[in-house]
């Protein structure tokens, strides 16, 4: 099943290329079609998951790759992948949606999508490192064509700088795996064999030297300060669904690889380096909201708000590897609220960079200050901004509430001094709250004069990605139950 649900979109990829005579409406249908389809299939899968036993996975499909290194094709799901899976398949369908209208080689641009999505979905199920790589390098080259191909502005440049950085990246991830490798006994790849191995255990310098590596990796892409600057250009430059995909999956890829390789498979280097990784939140999460407030190009401010959103998940999984005291239950409850945010923040700020794609198709430009009263022409576009605005600020009964409750509960009970990282939700809900007012309140000048709504493709590629927010916010249970357990064998892990 899983083998289906990667690959069906990269079927369905390679068969738009090789029919050239293909319409662009046939095209944009199709790609609504697999998506849907792998969304279904993704559904069935979450339906039928009973949370696996410790260092087990669900689903698991298993065959021979390359042998000589012990690597295999191996793949499953367990409570910190699925939930990943399934916003992956929303998130990709949400674009198709929204895409229905692009007049911009729809048949190559719907292709170029749908090979972005085998190979998100592909990452998210890898339990074999070099699968890992080989997906996550192959997602760097496709949002390369995306930023590239399609989107605005220098966008050229924009590419090029998001490429060499996330390579670079890369390189340092694949040192890393190397590392694990050669450590391991016997040697080999798989990372359900590494996490039982901790290869490393007992070396501390060599055992630090690798985690380094997989962190550098892993921070660019996620990223961390001080390994962001790629991410406002590509973001601002880059079309609405390349945006909404790079920030609500692909920057998910650095906070998974945490909690599923560098946590598990270098417990002790995790440990000794807990406080370092808490602090790099604590200032992702600080300076991510104070430029994003200093912004007055609305898509970079959403930009630099995924810098803080995902210092939350750092500073949590961080908090997770402070292991003193009878805190395992504190931990716990701070890995789940991290899982939950890599699942919100996919969710809201999607819809939020679809929501700036409206305004740039419609007015042509970011600028905050260009708009004014947009309420009044365009209040189904107010209406979901301001849900997805409040989801982003951690508004309870939305999904960003019950994920930044759960790693401020756990963070602070396991180190009371990331207290200091509640001032991000103080200036997030004032940057928020400051581009409500001036878009869409007052009187309608300047480019909202005209301003055509929300079209029904529009509604229906932004709308369920914030209902399913609110239902998150609602009744979490049926996300948690899923998490949760996953979370509980995470923390035991990192504290043998």
């Amino acid at each position: 099943m899983l083998s289906l649900i990667v690959f069906l979109p990269l079927a369905a990829a390679l068969a738009l290329l090789a029919l050239p005579r293909l319409g662009d409406g046939a095209a944009r249908w199709t790609w609504v079609a697999v998506a849907a389809a792998d969304l279904a299939l993704v559904a069935t899968v979450w339906l039928t998951y009973e949370p696996p036993g410790q260092g087990q996975l669900a689903f698991e499909e298993r065959a021979q790759w390359i042998p000589g290194v012990d690597s295999s094709y191996h793949v499953g799901v367990d409570g910190l992948s699925l939930p990943l899976v399934a916003m992956t398949a929303v998130v990709f369908l949400a674009c198709a949606v929204f895409a229905l209208r692009s007049e911009d080689r729809p048949r190559t641009q719907a292709a170029l999508f749908l090979f972005l999505q085998s190979v998100s979905l592909g990452l998210f199920v890898a339990a074999d490192l070099i699968l890992f790589f080989l997906f996550f390098d192959l997602s760097i080259v496709g949002m390369y064509f995306v930023i590239a191909g399609w989107g605005h502005g220098d966008a050229g440049r924009s590419a090029m700088k998001f490429f060499l950085y996330t390579f670079l990246g890369s390189l340092a991830l694949l040192a890393g795996f190397i590392g694990l490798y050669v450590a391991a006994d016997p040697h080999t790849f798989d990372m359900v064999e590494l996490a039982e191995q901790t290869p490393l255990e007992g070396s501390s310098t060599a055992g630090a030297l690798v985690l380094a590596a997989i962190l550098l990796g892993l921070a660019v892409k996620t990223p961390t300060v001080p390994f962001h600057t790629w991410l406002p250009p590509a973001h601002t430059d880059a079309p609405a669904i390349g945006s909404a995909v790079l920030a609500g999956v692909l920057l998910k890829m650095g906070t998974y690889g945490f909690v599923r390789i560098a946590m598990p498979m270098l417990p002790e280097a995790w440990r000794a380096w807990a406080w370092v990784i808490v602090v790099v939140g604590i200032v992702s999460v600080v300076y991510g909201a104070l430029v994003a407030l200093a912004q007055t190009d609305f898509k970079r401010m959403v930009a630099y708000t995924s810098v803080n959103h995902m210092g939350y998940i750092v500073l949590a999984v961080g908090a997770a590897g402070i292991v003193a005291g009878d805190t395992a239950q504190a931990r716990s409850v701070a890995v789940t609220g991290a899982a939950t945010q890599m699942v919100s923040h996919g969710l809201v700020t999607a819809a939020l960079f679809l929501i700036a794609g409206v305004l740039w198709e419609r007015a042509g430009t970011y600028d905050m200050g260009a708009y004014g009263g947009l309420a009044d022409p365009a209040p189904r576009l107010a209406a979901l901004f301001a849900v997805g605005a409040f989801a982003s600020l951690g508004l309870p009964g939305l999904s960003g509430f019950i994920a930044e409750f759960q790693i401020f509960t756990g963070s602070i009970a396991a180190a009371p001094v990331t207290a200091v990282a509640l001032l991000g939700i103080l200036i997030t809900a004032a940057l928020f709250l400051r581009a409500l007012q001036r878009i869409f309140t007052g009187a309608t000048q300047g480019a909202s004069v005209g301003f055509g709504d929300l079209r029904p493709a529009e509604v229906w590629a932004v709308g369920p990605l914030l209902a399913l927010s609110l239902l998150i916010g609602v009744l979490p249970r049926p996300l948690l139950e899923v998490i949760e357990p996953a979370a509980q064998v995470l923390v035991q892990l990192v504290g043998r």
